[in-house]
């Protein structure tokens, strides 16, 4: 049972398990569907921010374009007017100095006549006709320059032309130039754009996954932890890809602590392809403190050193919103030798790849156990020869002590019969002197000097 006091009435009242996990839900979801409120309040004023922002920069953009054409066009008509003042100047001065020039020669030509009159009717006819004749040149040459002027004229005016056609050319390219640069300035900011909504849409498909997820985790994964999740992942692809794989929970806690799982697969000869050491860590949002990935990493490398495992992984739900961790297979052997961390999608891609890396090697380890067991098999025959070096020399040696030990008792035997050897012989002769002294006793002898045994035996006698 759990107290739980009102922040109004300051009453106390106990509510059971279930009911106090449902009023955490309830506040959980109440403080998870606020703050996903004001994320999309939030993405949704930056999504406007950046399209206000993007329209202006497209409207400052296409002005500028359209002021920078606008000079050129302005600049383009008044170089195609000045071209034509300059033709209609050139061709008034070609018409007047060809007009002031005739003009010149006919009046020089009618003062001459006048001045011909006077003279003599002859004089007169003859230069006449020699006037006509040149009158006749100076029309034919009048002729000629007007021809020539108006060649010059048409040259003229067709270089004009071919530059009045070029400019107009060039106004066109630049139009169009124009066009396309708007257009293609249009279709990136577009683009843009687009990015952005997609961004904007990534990111509230994010929020809906994320709200997913702790949906799953509050329904479909209820009573199952993370650790059965990887083991159920890895049991579907048991049979068909890791025939030959040991995945079990680390149950041996002989060196202070232990892992969630070993992963050990051998090959047909039953040599070690690789081995895993994994740590599976997961937290829910009610947690007080928050743990991070490093917290692990230095148990989860003693235990990979205390099981002899080659590798180790770190599979976690920790740290949800670091995108160093979420970028998918994280490499933390500078800190750790062998170890990575990774999310529970990657859970079996890490097992594959550490797994190919393995079999490329396979070859080198078998070799490399066949010399192993030849380096062991030559060192178990020199230690067999050398123990029975050893138990023989130890054997020879006290076979060589108790033959000696029973050479000395044999001589001290020997000593010891000789003495008796020796007694047995002085008792002989002790007893031959015994029996010589027996045989030379007689009655006379021991009665001599002893008159009351000499009465005695002569008593017996009688």
């Amino acid at each position: 049972m759990n107290e739980i006091i009102c922040p109004n009435c300051k009453t106390a009242f106990k509510v059971d398990e279930a009911g106090f996990a449902d009023i955490l839900k309830q506040v959980r979801d109440r403080e998870f569907d606020k703050e996903l409120s004001n994320r999309l309040v939030l993405a949704e004023k930056e999504k406007q921010s950046a399209v206000e922002l993007a329209v202006a920069n497209i409207s400052n953009t296409l002005k500028e374009e359209r002021l920078k054409i606008e000079k050129e066009r302005d600049k383009l008509m008044h170089d195609l007017q000045n071209k034509e003042n300059e033709k209609n100047t050139a061709i008034q001065l070609a018409v007047a100095h060809s007009q002031n020039t005739l003009q010149e020669q006919l009046a020089e030509k009618d003062n001459q006549l006048t001045v011909l009159k006077a003279q003599s009717d002859t004089e007169l006819a003859k230069k006449l006709s020699e006037k006509e004749l040149e009158i006749s040149a100076m029309k034919s040459q009048i002729k000629n320059v007007e021809m020539q002027k108006k060649l010059e004229f048409a040259e003229a005016t067709r270089k004009i032309e071919k530059e009045r056609d070029d400019l107009m050319y060039d106004l066109e390219i630049k139009d169009r130039e124009n066009e396309l640069l708007e257009k293609s300035i249009q279709e990136k900011f577009t683009n843009q754009l687009v990015v952005k909504d997609e961004t904007i849409r990534m990111r509230e498909d994010e929020i809906e996954r994320l709200r997913d997820f702790k949906q799953k985790l509050s329904t479909k994964m209820v009573g199952e932890t993370l650790e059965q999740h990887c083991e159920y992942e890895f049991n579907k692809l048991r049979a068909t890809g890791f025939q030959n794989a040991y995945f079990e929970k680390d149950n041996d806690a002989a060196g202070g602590t232990k892992g969630d799982y070993i992963y050990r697969e051998t090959d047909e000869e039953g040599n070690e392809v690789i081995s895993i050491m994994f740590e599976m860590k997961n937290e829910n949002d009610e947690t007080a403190t928050k743990k991070r990935n490093e917290d692990f990493f230095a148990k989860l490398d003693k235990d990979r050193r205390n099981k002899g495992c080659e590798y180790a992984v770190l599979v976690s739900l920790l740290e949800a919103d670091n995108e160093f961790y979420n970028t998918g297979i994280v490499d933390v052997s500078h800190k750790y030798e062998k170890m990575y961390a990774v999310r529970p999608q990657f859970f079996i891609p890490i097992i594959t790849l550490l797994r190919n890396a393995a079999m490329n090697s396979m070859k080198y380890k078998a070799e490399l156990n066949m010399m192993r067991n030849q380096n062991i098999d030559i060192t178990n025959f020199e230690e067999k020869i050398d123990a029975f070096k050893t138990g023989f020399a130890r054997n020879y040696d006290l076979a060589s002590r108790k033959f000696k030990t029973a050479i000395d008792e044999i001589d001290k035997t020997i000593t010891h019969l000789q003495k008796t050897k020796d007694a047995l012989l002085s008792s002989e002769n002790n007893l031959r002197l015994a029996n010589n002294k027996a045989e030379d006793l007689t009655i006379k002898k021991l009665t001599h000097g002893n008159p009351t045994m000499k009465a005695r035996f002569d008593e017996q006698n009688e």
